[in-house]
């Protein structure tokens, strides 16, 4: 079975954040990549499935420019055997929706049959993208998964349900699983890996070639602008003796606040 991995490149966790002189995105200048978090525990269990025999290929993918082939280099460095870049002036401005198409298209070509995401993308934290390429193939789906078992054509997977509990999902293949950080921990890269991953092909694929239209002329939904939250107002203390501290707190909640 060849697995397929979703990769997002996303600033390092550290960035410092700032709103680019136009307002339509971020500061470019002082920023550096990485993988997405969740995304490497997605990479991570399927370099896993591959090294327990239940993997023949490991392929990784991705929807991005040139400059998002340092971080396929890197997944290719870890074990993976091949990448697929999908790059397209067309792309530009694509939503969740738009791109879920293009990588579900490539995972029709590919003939995969399991497909590895990250829970959601560390930038724009929407997690939608998992889901909508699970619905548009047709194929069954777990969500935030930290526990998975592979048996003959089926899946087991177990994911948080809030107060500790966790839900145990069970389906059969092919499917689209989310991974959460509980999943595994991801592997670095070696020498031998840095070495191998030079020669492993990354190959580019246009809208043409992937089958999917003007993506981003057809997105639904459109980021214009970007800016900072406003300003906190000024705090208040309140100063004297208990009794009256409280009912001027009480007053100032009812009539200037508006909260009571």
């Amino acid at each position: 079975m060849k697995v397929g991995v979703c990769l997002k490149q996303v600033p390092v966790s550290d960035s410092r954040i700032k709103i680019g002189a136009s307002g339509a995105g971020i500061d470019m200048a002082e920023i550096k990549f990485e993988i997405n978090a969740y995304d490497e525990n997605a990479l991570e269990e399927a370099l896993k499935l591959k090294d327990g025999g239940k993997a023949t290929e490991v392929v990784v993918l991705t929807l991005g420019g040139a400059g998002t082939e340092t971080m396929l280099r890197d997944a290719l460095a870890r074990g993976a055997d091949r990448a697929v870049r999908l790059d397209d002036p067309s792309f530009a401005g694509a939503d969740s929706l738009g791109v879920a198409k293009a990588l579900a298209a490539v995972v029709q070509s590919e003939g995969l049959g399991l497909v590895l995401c990250g829970r959601h993308a560390m930038d724009d934290d929407n997690a939608q993208v998992p889901a909508m390429v699970a619905e548009l193939l047709g194929w069954a789906q777990a969500t935030v998964v930290s526990q998975l078992e592979l048996g003959a054509g089926s899946f087991k997977a177990w994911r948080a349900a809030g107060g500790g509990v966790r839900d145990i999902v069970e389906g059969s293949l092919p499917a689209v699983i989310s991974a959460d950080k509980g999943l595994n921990t991801p592997r670095s890269a070696n020498l031998k890996g840095i070495m191998a991953a030079k020669k492993k092909a990354i190959t580019v694929l246009s809208a043409d070639k992937v089958g999917v239209g003007n993506l981003g002329a057809s997105a639904v939904v459109k980021l214009t602008n970007f800016g900072l939250p406003p300003a906190r107002p000024t705090g208040k203390v309140l100063r004297g003796e208990p009794a009256a501290m409280v009912k001027e707190l009480v007053s100032l909640l009812r009539n200037e606040a508006k909260v009571i």
